[in-house]
């Protein structure tokens, strides 16, 4: 089943099947890390919803809601 990273409930784990958005934005998330196949946990949301917390490759990750939602996973 695939979802936005930003569907993801606090401690899930999905893999990464695909990045949409920019290809600037594109670009920036797979210098951080966030690659296709790749295993991420959704660590916190933050109260209002912006920015969430994500795990991957050992270290934590913030990102804003907008750039999550453009980021495929598979549970």
């Amino acid at each position: 089943m695939e979802i936005s990273l930003k569907e993801l409930k606090p401690n899930e784990s999905a893999i990464v099947t695909s990045i949409g958005g920019s290809a600037p934005v594109r670009r920036r998330l797979m210098d951080m890390g966030v690659t296709p196949g790749v295993k991420v946990t959704m660590r916190k949301v933050a109260p209002l919803g912006d920015p969430v917390q994500i795990n991957l490759r050992s270290y934590e990750l913030s990102l804003r809601k907008a750039e999550a939602d453009q980021i495929i996973v598979t549970k």
